[in-house]
């Protein structure tokens, strides 16, 4: 192993060459090690993957053919390790226009070709570390969007929780005989404020997911009771809309490894959907179990949806066009929801011929 022995001329950057050529790596680090630059040399692709775990750096340079494992399957690795920062890979190659097409597939940034110049390497290291620090700059700025957003939700539910507890007192006439006008106005009020309170709920569940603090309590589930239990709990509203719904297609005893509340959290969102697009009609909701799954399908016969809507659906803040639409978390939440407990969830629909929503939970522990 190599190391610059050049002082750096400031705060420098740290870059990892891998060259099973020692005298290649004491070439780059004695220019890199000029221009400033802290460089760590190795000398083969397993030690390579291996310092990465401990010490990332903020550039790799790169050598494309060595024993072993060679570059492209360095960058395949370093790509599909969802652990690591995006570190900039700037390959190096004596070879051909393929074997640079080869790189760049497997998640390479740039390359450089041998014999290396020394303007051009240090061109290219300048260009991939402006690279990374933009990138940097943005994934932390996001990350502080995230936690201000996180907090003001959570401060938000104090004054909201205590508005509701309040409003339902006065609904309840212990601060006072209510006229029926006000007692309408009273009514207004808590459904607003709940209505609020949830999508506050709901906001603040999908950043507990994002910012990776969601805590799940997994155990066995019985998924069949659970999807009853919300049928019939809704059903007064879909009765109150003319709708048929009944819980008579639900396979008994169907079981699942989850966290209860939040396999809660994904059927009422999708049927309490169901309900809120459909004005006319009935809702289906069917649970089975079909080799290693349990399938889970809310249909409806309401608007349906567009292929464009179909295909954002799914995204945060990103609803349907229909005038009745919500924040756009609901299903956000519901989908990172089923992808932690290892399922699937998709939809089928056509403008004027209803929804279809499948959920598909393994039968095992995530």
């Amino acid at each position: 192993m190599f190391s610059s022995t050049q002082p750096p001329t400031g705060p420098s950057d740290s870059i990892l060459a891998v060259d099973d050529s020692p005298d290649n790596l004491f070439l780059i680090d004695a220019i890199l090690g000029e221009a400033g630059y802290r460089v760590c040399c190795q000398a083969d692709g397993a030690s390579a993957l291996k310092s990465l775990e401990s010490n990332p750096p903020k550039l790799i340079l790169l050598d494309v053919m060595m024993p072993g494992i060679d570059g492209y399957e360095v960058t395949r690795r370093i790509r599909n390790n969802p652990h690591l920062p995006f570190i900039p890979i700037l390959l190096i190659t004596a070879y051909d226009q393929s074997s640079v097409v080869e790189g760049l597939d497997a998640g390479a940034d740039d390359f450089i070709r041998k014999p290396v110049e020394v303007d051009e390497l240090l061109a290219r290291v300048r260009s991939l570390l402006r690279l990374k620090h933009s990138i940097d700059e943005q994934t932390k700025m996001s990350r502080q969007r995230e936690d201000f957003v996180s907090r003001l939700t959570h401060d938000l539910r104090t004054p909201l929780v205590a508005a509701d507890r309040m409003l339902q007192l006065f609904r309840q006439g212990a601060l006072g005989e209510l006229t029926p006008p006000m007692q309408e106005a009273v009514r207004t009020m808590i459904g607003s404020n709940q209505n609020l309170l949830r999508m506050v709920n709901t906001l603040l569940e999908v950043y507990r997911y994002e910012a990776g603090r969601k805590t799940l309590a997994f155990s066995t589930v019985d998924l069949s009771e659970l999807i009853r239990e919300v049928v019939e709990e809704l059903t007064p509203l879909a009765q109150e809309k003319g709708l048929k719904m009944a819980p008579d297609r639900i396979e008994p005893a169907i079981a699942v490894v989850g966290d209860p509340l939040e396999l809660r959290r994904v059927a009422m969102n999708l049927v309490g959907n169901a309900i809120k697009f459909t004005d006319a009609g009935h809702i289906d909701v069917r649970l089975r179990m079909r080799s290693s799954e349990a399938i889970l399908e809310v249909e409806d016969t309401g608007e349906g949806m567009s292929e464009a809507d179909r295909a954002i659906i799914f995204q945060r803040f990103r609803q349907g066009k229909h005038k009745r639409s919500g924040s756009g978390l609901g299903l956000h939440l519901a989908a990172r929801i089923v992808a932690a407990h290892d399922g699937s969830i998709d939809v089928q629909s056509e403008p004027g011929r209803g929804s279809h929503f499948t959920v598909r939970l393994p039968l095992k522990s995530p």
